[in-house]
């Protein structure tokens, strides 16, 4: 069975460690799955993946909208709003994770996934579905809610 009944998924941020994990792991399940990465070796491990891949700056959110255009969901690792790659655009992680959600907004995207380790504050998306996923220090992931939970979350 295909994830999201075959709609298109984006993992900006899949040149990071727990984007390549998360790769792995939709291409198998994920109809169409795209990437967006700043990092050129990352580029061909993940379209032996199958995965589509667009490269250019995180910081820019007209290439994160235009890469994540016709996706249902989008899966953001905020380590790539944070870590040592050039950012041309935004000077700060959360103005990085805010250019996100307007690409995606503009994008069409209806749900967003975030996946943080908790230390980006994330801008309140209105309008979208949200889950949050939280790496712990031992490296899992750990599933802060579901869609299911939205409804009774504050």
């Amino acid at each position: 069975m295909k994830y999201d009944g075959g709609m298109p998924v984006i993992i900006v941020g899949a040149d990071t460690s727990f984007g390549m994990k998360i790769a792995e792991r939709l291409s198998t399940e994920t109809a169409e799955l795209r990437a967006f990465v700043s990092d050129l070796d990352s580029v061909a491990p993940l379209r032996s993946l199958g995965c589509k891949v667009a490269v250019g700056d995180v910081s820019d959110e007209s290439h994160t909208g235009a890469a994540a255009h016709g996706c249902f969901s989008a899966i953001l690792i905020t380590e790539a709003a944070d870590d040592e790659r050039e950012r041309s655009f935004a000077d700060t992680a959360f103005k990085v994770v805010r250019g996100w959600v307007a690409g995606a907004r503009d994008a069409g995207v209806r749900r967003i996934i975030w996946v943080t380790d908790g230390s980006v504050n994330l801008p309140d998306v209105m309008a979208m579905e949200v889950a949050t996923v939280h790496v712990r220090d031992e490296g899992a992931l750990e599933l802060v809610a579901t869609y299911e939970d939205l409804a009774t979350l504050p």
